[in-house]
């Protein structure tokens, strides 16, 4: 069972929350303002396709919020910089608002330089990585975005010790007629997040998202804390990941490996959640249309490979994303009943309107 219910709808539960709660603590215009730009990127991320990191992170981010775990109003303070650079402290304040707040800086700095990189360190789970790629994207830009996941779920190549998460990286990337290219992808088989929606619905998880501690394939998602998320291609992912988790962890000084805190069970510890961003202006390479252009037919050469039998359709990353975008802003999403009961139960304890 589910419930259908519009873009305007999931911007109103997404944004009072957050505001009500907030405006109990002291009065003050500038929670509205995070709480209205949090609500747009949660719904970005529903009306994108990325379930496990849209409302249905809602009580999440609220239960923090109240248990003191993460700061409703955090001040941003840019820890060191260069021309290209900048290290930003997120006062703790969740991630949405810090890596808009690192987005816009290294758009600032990419216009001047041709490039910048943006840290972020004390920052919490941000979304889906393709929530900010698509914002420098949106300013004419290639976006690059790598985050420390908000748990550990996967161990070293060959151990059980769950010391790595899922590590995220997205690339947007610009083209002319068709849709941008958008990669979006954990270094896991499947994100974290998608198991706990697949629980919350009932479902089964396929085999080869996850194995138990002894090797065997974990296909109920109520016992994913008995075993450990899958790397993609093997070693290789698990190179990424422990890759991206220094650059993004490490550099920053914010968390990687023991210690990062689990963001699913623990609503009290500060997470000093680490991300970075990429900006990079086309036009220091060449001119912005005519990259566009070639893009274009990057496309056409890709979707017109032979293919395999059995194969209908070759996809470029992005496609899918642009056509759920599409029918989703014009259909409106689907909310799974559980989580519509928890969204009810949310606004009668915060005394707001509810969905309909």
């Amino acid at each position: 069972m589910s419930i259908r219910v519009t873009f305007y709808e999931i911007c109103n539960i997404t944004t009072e929350p957050f505001f009500i709660y907030q405006i109990s603590i002291i009065s003050d215009r500038f929670y509205k303002k995070n709480a209205e730009i949090t609500a747009d990127l949660m719904v970005q991320a529903d009306i994108s396709g990325q379930d496990g990191h849209g409302i249905f992170r809602l009580p999440q981010y609220i239960k923090r919020l109240q248990e003191g775990g993460m700061n409703p109003k955090p001040k941003f303070k840019i820890l060191s910089q260069r021309t290209a650079t900048a290290l930003i402290d997120g006062d703790n304040g969740i991630g949405h608002l810090v890596m808009r707040h690192a987005a816009d800086i290294a758009i600032k700095k990419a216009r001047r330089t041709g490039v910048s990189w943006v840290g972020a360190r004390m920052s919490n789970h941000a979304g889906p990585a393709a929530l900010y790629t698509k914002y420098v994207l949106d300013n004419g830009l290639i976006g690059i975005y790598v985050a420390v996941g908000s748990a550990n779920h996967m161990p070293p190549w060959g151990g059980t010790d769950l010391l790595l998460s899922t590590n995220p990286i997205s690339i947007a990337i610009p083209s002319g007629v068709n849709p941008p290219i958008i990669l979006d992808m954990a270094t896991t088989v499947a994100a974290y997040g998608k198991v706990k929606t697949l629980l919350q619905s009932g479902k089964k998880m396929p085999e080869g998202w996850m194995i138990d501690k002894q090797g065997n394939p974990l296909t109920d998602p109520s016992k994913s804390k008995d075993g450990f998320l899958l790397p993609i291609g093997g070693p290789k992912g698990y190179g990424l990941s422990l890759i991206f988790g220094i650059l993004a962890g490490t550099l920053n000084n914010a968390a990687f490996g023991k210690d990062v805190i689990d963001f699913n069970s623990d609503h009290k510890t500060i997470t000093n959640t680490g991300h970075f961003i990429i900006a990079l202006d086309i036009e220091a390479f060449m001119d912005l249309e005519q990259f566009k252009s070639q893009i274009d037919n990057v496309w056409k050469e890709m979707k017109s490979s032979e293919k395999l039998p059995g194969i209908s359709e070759i996809r470029l990353p992005g496609e899918n994303l642009a056509k759920t975008i599409k029918k989703r802003t014009s259909l409106g999403i689907e909310i799974p009943a559980p989580l519509f009961s928890k969204l009810k139960q949310i606004a009668d304890e915060l005394s707001i309107p509810e969905l309909t």
